[in-house]
């Protein structure tokens, strides 16, 4: 995510120059980031929710197509989250947080509350592990989080009934406002991902077994499908392999990709992990980022990796998913993407099968004109990322994401946007051979 949405999440000049720079490198699609579909207070992510954002979102597309000369198809992804809580100052746990239970009360030998979490809170860690539930030592030292297996509460539990409307009005908003289609957010740490996750164990004929976990999903794909018009693209995003204990491997995976190609899907794009599950404890007073743990790696590696590297590591589980796919009759093209920063890696991808289109997002942010100077054959001039993942630092703080190549450089250009912090330009500046940046033109 770009993190240049506006206070209410509808576009605003950020969006539009930011993604005018991308098109100027015609690449053959963009898909505009995660644009959540509830509409609810959600700080500077993108918002698809009301009618009201669709003007706004017209106006992104428009500047698209006009910067890439009508080259660059244009889709939007559409996403579902639930809350997530930052980890809380202890002593406001144990004071205003917790929700007193007889045991808690028998625990501490009390039955008077303000006694009781006094006493919690003065509680070593290893004998307070033993009073908690495993959700309350959960929200103390990682803060809530939502769940869709918290079916005792309503609102957790109606999901099924509401998020197929919702996904399907988002998406008649998207073709209003001129898109080429839409991409369901079916990965990572969001909803819908934790319902086809092999973690959803929810008992209410919405989890537990593969046919439960694909129910909400395939239902969600067949309301999409059915409300917007035969020539406007409607695919998903989902995961290879979820890359955590008892996560949903690659061989579930392959069952999955086929019931929702069946269902009606126009593309599949594939990613792995960036799971909540397995991510790393945050400071107090920060939420968890599904980034920092190992499924995270896998979803944005590192140049500091293992023996198999940053590059590729998505490759084999999709090229298993596309095969699988073909064998039960589905043409529909699969996307893989992670870890590709090279025109010969994304060629090799293509004539090897691997998939039908190639994704990337971390070397356009380096370079939006990557492909254009490849075309025009200035390839030596290519800024290559590095995968410091810098840009995910920034992501991780939701602050407006750059890359380190170049937001430093030529401040004091005419016309160079600056970042909030006024230490950044927001866009990449426009290069040509030798590396020499030789205007700051936008459309």
């Amino acid at each position: 995510m770009s993190w240049r949405a506006e206070a209410d999440g509808s576009v605003g000049q950020d969006t539009l120059a930011w993604y005018e720079r991308i098109a100027l490198g015609r690449p053959g699609a963009i898909v505009i980031e995660a644009s959540g579909i509830r509409d609810i207070p959600s700080g500077p992510l993108l918002r698809i929710s009301d009618d009201r954002f669709i003007e706004g979102l017209s106006r992104l597309v428009r500047a698209i197509r006009a910067a890439s000369d009508g080259q660059t198809r244009v889709f939007i992804q559409i996403i579902d989250f639930l809350a997530i809580r930052r980890r809380p100052d202890p002593r406001r746990y144990f004071s205003d947080f917790l929700v007193l239970r007889d045991e808690h009360r028998k625990a501490m030998g009390t039955g008077d509350d303000t006694d009781v979490r006094a006493r919690l809170a003065a509680l070593p860690p290893e004998e307070l592990r033993e009073v908690l539930s495993a959700s309350e030592w959960r929200d103390l030292n990682w803060g809530a989080r939502e769940r869709v297996t918290d079916i005792a509460q309503a609102a957790i539990r109606d999901l099924p009934l509401h998020l197929p409307g919702l996904f399907a009005r988002a998406a008649c908003r998207a073709e209003a406002a001129g898109c080429d289609g839409v991409e369901l957010h079916y990965a990572h740490a969001y909803t819908m991902a934790s319902f086809l996750s092999a973690t959803n164990t929810r008992t209410d004929g919405w989890g537990g077994s593969l046919e439960g976990r694909v129910r909400l999903p395939v239902d969600v794909i067949r309301a999409t499908r059915q409300a917007v018009g035969d020539g406007f693209s409607v695919g998903c995003r989902m995961l290879s392999d979820e890359c955590i204990e008892g996560g949903t491997t690659v061989e579930e995976a392959i069952w999955i990709a086929t019931r929702l190609g069946e269902a009606g899907l126009d593309f599949l794009s594939l990613s792995r992990g960036g799971k909540f599950d397995d991510a790393a404890q945050p400071k107090i007073g920060e939420a968890a980022y599904p980034y920092t743990g190992p499924s995270g790696y896998e979803c944005i590696p590192h140049a500091i990796s293992d023996e198999r590297g940053p590059f590729g590591r998505n490759i084999e589980a999709s090229r298993r998913i596309r095969s699988a796919l073909r064998v039960a009759g589905l043409d529909l093209p699969v996307v893989c993407a992670g870890g590709v920063h090279s025109l010969d890696r994304a060629e090799r991808m293509l004539r090897s099968d691997v998939c039908d289109i190639v994704g990337s997002a971390r070397q356009f942010m380096a370079d939006p004109d990557w492909l254009e100077k490849i075309r025009k054959g200035e390839g030596g001039c290519v800024r290559v990322c590095t995968y410091t993942n810098y840009c995910e630092g920034l992501d991780q703080k939701h602050k407006q994401v750059t890359c380190r190549l170049w937001d430093r450089e030529r401040l004091d250009a005419p016309n160079v946007r600056l970042a909030a912090d006024g230490k950044r330009r927001l866009e990449c500046p426009v290069v040509t051979s030798g590396d020499q940046a030789v205007n700051d033109r936008r459309p």
